[in-house]
């Protein structure tokens, strides 16, 4: 039978678990209004909502496809009946070959950073956890990759890989995963430390459930804020790789190739050039916005209490 005291611990941890449910929804209510009250995260994310609806609903706003060339219709500048934003030297729908692009742009930006975050994450905790000769072992492989500029090695990967989508989210997903590992060590180590860590183990936690259970939630939150800084900048990277002719080939629509199509004829139709670097501009600029706006909901010195 229990004594009195074990009944007492028992109620209070009870009571502890109890009251931690309705601090954990107010710490969120916080966060949710922290970011709602940054107006230029509010904007970013607003416009990034309606870029994605765009580019999937592309061919209900489009009645061109990107590919369709009109002879007759060359170099029309914005505001042609027809074709709103224009076309190319071509005499292919602007407005059509934006939203279509916005796809493969879209896709190249986002797909390797998250894959690896998901990838750099599961290094960077193993490393920061398990510590020793693991750790040593994986975070100097890793320095192998950052002994080379990132987009200089972007490009050697690429150049060495057939010219493709697949290739710049190969190429971009191996330089990014090092940063990521760096950054969710760094993140584990803070962790690992802590009263809470070490009342796990005392518990008989198993590494495992430790790592899973109370290091990785805690880990997760930077590499999310990380991730969503990063994917303006790779759409950038990956717009690059299309300049060089890296990328997506031609006929397809892609940012970064309708940049490098237009500098030709720069003079004669600037809007070919300038409307899919606008759009570059736009959407890594709200990228950026949206990971800063992140970030300071999940800072803790912003939440009320």
């Amino acid at each position: 039978m229990s004594s009195p005291a074990v009944v007492k611990e028992d109620r209070r941890v009870a009571e502890r678990g109890s009251s931690a449910r309705p601090q954990a929804a107010t710490a969120r209510f916080w966060r949710i209004k922290s970011f709602c009250r940054n107006r230029a995260a509010m904007i970013a994310a607003i416009f990034l909502s309606l870029v994605a609806l765009a580019v999937i609903f592309a061919p209900l706003i489009s009645g061109h496809s990107p590919d369709d060339a009109d002879n007759l219709a060359r170099y029309a500048p914005i505001g042609t009946p027809g074709y709103i934003l224009g076309t190319d030297q071509q005499g292919r729908d602007m407005l059509a070959r934006l939203l279509y692009g916005g796809r493969v742009s879209l896709l190249v930006g986002v797909v390797p950073t998250l894959t690896a975050g998901v990838i750099g994450l599961a290094l960077g905790l193993l490393a920061g956890f398990l510590r020793g000769i693991i750790d040593q072992v994986i975070m100097r492989c890793l320095d192998v990759v950052f002994a080379f500029p990132m987009v200089l090695l972007a490009i050697a990967i690429a150049g060495a890989m057939r010219a493709g989508a697949g290739t710049e989210i190969i190429s971009i997903t191996i330089i990014l995963i090092p940063y990521f590992a760096r950054l969710a060590r760094t993140a584990t180590e803070g962790v690992v430390p802590m009263p809470f860590i070490e009342a796990a183990r005392a518990a008989g936690g198993s590494r495992v459930t430790i790592m899973l259970r109370y290091v990785l939630p805690n880990v997760f939150s930077p590499v999310i804020v990380y991730a969503t800084t990063l994917i303006g900048l790779m759409i950038v990277v990956g717009s690059g790789l299309s300049f060089l002719g890296l990328g997506v080939q031609p006929p397809a629509a892609d940012w970064g190739a309708m940049v490098a199509d237009g500098r030709v004829v720069l003079r004669r139709a600037p809007h070919v050039t300038v409307l899919p670097g606008l759009v570059i501009l736009a959407v890594s600029l709200a990228f950026n916005f949206l990971g800063d706006g992140i970030r300071d909901a999940l800072d803790p010195r912003t939440i009320r209490r």
